[in-house]
């Protein structure tokens, strides 16, 4: 059987404004399973992990569990939302058949977002004070 994740790490677009309103929403929210918020393609994150394709974790959502586990995609925003106390059961269905169309439109919707507030329309520009990290 699989070992259990007893830690993740998000990395996550410092320069996106929804990607930063994530971060500290998810600090905000009773972690069953701690996680570590790492900027995507900063120091830190390739101190961690030198062989991770840092360059793709900038366009799309990475969770790396404590054991090596990555997550991408569909499954790194249920990984998310599975380390949450309040949306535990929540990922458990979203990660249905059922669950998992919601997860692409909502991946979608995201990467529309990010598309339309980075600026000049490439995800990963800097966008100025909107993607300021709040203190």
């Amino acid at each position: 059987m699989g070992t259990p994740v007893r830690r993740l790490t998000v990395l996550y677009d410092a320069q996106c404004s929804l990607c930063v309103h994530l971060r500290s929403w998810l600090l905000r929210q009773k972690q069953l399973v701690p996680l570590d918020l790492v900027p995507a393609g900063s120091v830190e994150a390739r101190r961690r992990y030198p062989r991770l394709d840092h360059a793709t974790t900038l366009r799309e959502i990475t969770v790396i569990g404590d054991r090596g586990q990555i997550y991408t995609g569909p499954a790194a925003w249920i990984v998310c939302l599975w380390a949450l106390a309040e949306y535990r059961p929540k990922a458990h269905w979203l990660a249905t058949p059922a669950g998992l169309p919601f997860v692409r439109v909502t991946m979608l919707a995201a990467a529309r977002y990010r598309e339309a507030t980075a600026g000049g329309g490439a995800i990963g520009t800097p966008c100025h004070d909107q993607c300021s990290v709040p203190g």
